[in-house]
């Protein structure tokens, strides 16, 4: 039986491989070749088997090295020039037991547990990539967060201890700093520039796949922290359909040239091919803050905003607990002010409407917090606010950006 099936599948071989011959000499290539070559070579090649009268495309190339670059598409041209200056970032942590601390302690849990530690080494993996020769890399906030111990991984094996020179959680970047030699580093772009609809190609370390390469498009631009349900982040994203799963955090997005203009920081967990990247105008320009100073400062009002529309306004005049209704459809209601704070400081109340900031009309809370950043902290912000029906305006100098709001 395994004899009959070997002839069978032999047979099979060179049916198929006449059949590839005959068709190309029937081709004007192959009729050219049976004019041009003499019948003894033709005899000869014959003898040799029928592969030997196929094309060889590859034998013009036959002196080219090895590893010579092969003609390709854009996205694998951009994956060989970009790859190797992404890194793969492993951060350890100690992080405390999960448990509840009573019952963690409680004499009979210790007794059937006693060697159940109260805090233990976490280990998370990340991307991210070089941005100069000396060695600084650009990756994600909380890639890097609470570590002791970072590693750095190179595509070409190399593996270097890392240094965070700084973190920041507000606008999830970080910069890592390693120690080495002919290191690749990345070209970076301008992501003021992006359209969507450009081309969007991801490189990263997802679920622990070195240097995976993902493509898509540009989906849309300008998307706000709120809109991806991240309203503790102060930066807008740029989306992309290209795949980005846990462990691209930190790895570039790159546009066709391989020019990077983007961050890659978030999935949206509701969806499939929508992920989120920090323009790279945005990250670079807290990464040059965070290397010189360690840290990056925000300013601050002090207030917690309620984007205003009419169906919004609608509902809260119905609120039979509303003593006054609001008589704006637009604007940013103020729904809380912290003790303590700027707005605070200024007689700012809960249920005013700011309208206006510096002679600009404010129409959602977006708008508020780019101008308060763009002011910066220390700088006086002209409000004009509506309560109770009546205009009123306020000088408001902001602060610091407490750690903990």
């Amino acid at each position: 039986m395994a004899r009959l099936l070997r002839q069978t599948l032999l047979a099979m071989a060179l049916f198929s491989g006449g059949l590839a011959y005959g068709v190309w000499l029937s081709s004007p290539r192959g009729q050219e070749w049976l004019q041009q070559t003499p019948l003894a070579s033709w005899s000869q090649r014959t003898r040799e088997g029928v592969g030997s009268l196929l094309p060889r495309p590859e034998a013009a190339n036959s002196a080219a090295p090895a590893d010579a670059v092969r003609p390709s598409n854009f996205i694998a041209a951009v994956a060989q020039k970009v790859g190797p200056a992404v890194v793969r970032i492993d951060a350890t942590r100690t992080v405390a037991n999960p448990l509840d601390p009573e019952l963690f302690n409680h004499p009979l849990f210790r007794h059937f547990f006693p060697q159940l530690p109260q805090e233990f080494q976490q280990e998370g993996t990340g991307s991210g990539f070089i941005i100069d020769a000396d060695g600084l890399i650009l990756t994600n906030a909380h890639v890097v967060e609470g570590s002791e111990r970072v590693r750095v991984h190179l595509l070409d094996g190399r593996t270097f201890e890392g240094k965070v020179k700084g973190s920041d959680p507000v606008t999830d970047i970080a910069v890592v700093q390693i120690e080495g030699e002919n290191l690749p580093t990345v070209t970076l772009g301008n992501s003021d520039q992006v359209r969507p609809g450009d081309w969007a190609i991801a490189i990263g370390n997802p679920l622990g796949l070195d240097n995976t390469v993902t493509a898509g498009i540009i989906s849309a631009v300008g998307r706000s922290s709120g809109q991806i349900g991240a309203a503790n982040k102060r930066v807008t994203f740029l989306q992309t359909d290209a795949a980005i799963n846990p462990g691209n955090s930190g790895g570039p997005l790159l546009d066709a040239e391989g020019r990077v203009i983007g961050v890659n920081t978030a999935i949206f967990q509701r969806a499939q091919g929508v992920g989120f990247a920090i323009p790279i105008n945005r990250a670079m320009e807290i990464a040059e803050r965070l290397i010189r100073d360690g840290r990056v400062e925000h300013a601050f009002l002090g207030i917690r905003m309620i984007t205003l529309n009419p169906d919004l306004v609608a509902r809260l005049n119905r609120d039979p607990a509303r003593l006054r209704p609001l008589t704006v459809q637009e604007g940013v209601l103020i729904g809380e002010v912290v003790p303590g704070s700027p707005a605070e400081q200024v007689g700012l109340r809960e249920g005013d409407v700011i309208v206006g900031i510096d002679g600009q009309p404010i129409r959602d809370a977006e708008q508020v917090q780019q101008l308060v950043d763009a002011a910066g902290v220390g700088k006086t912000l002209t409000l004009r606010v509506i309560r109770d029906g009546q205009v009123r305006i306020f000088q408001v100098k902001t602060g610091v950006l407490p750690p903990d709001f």
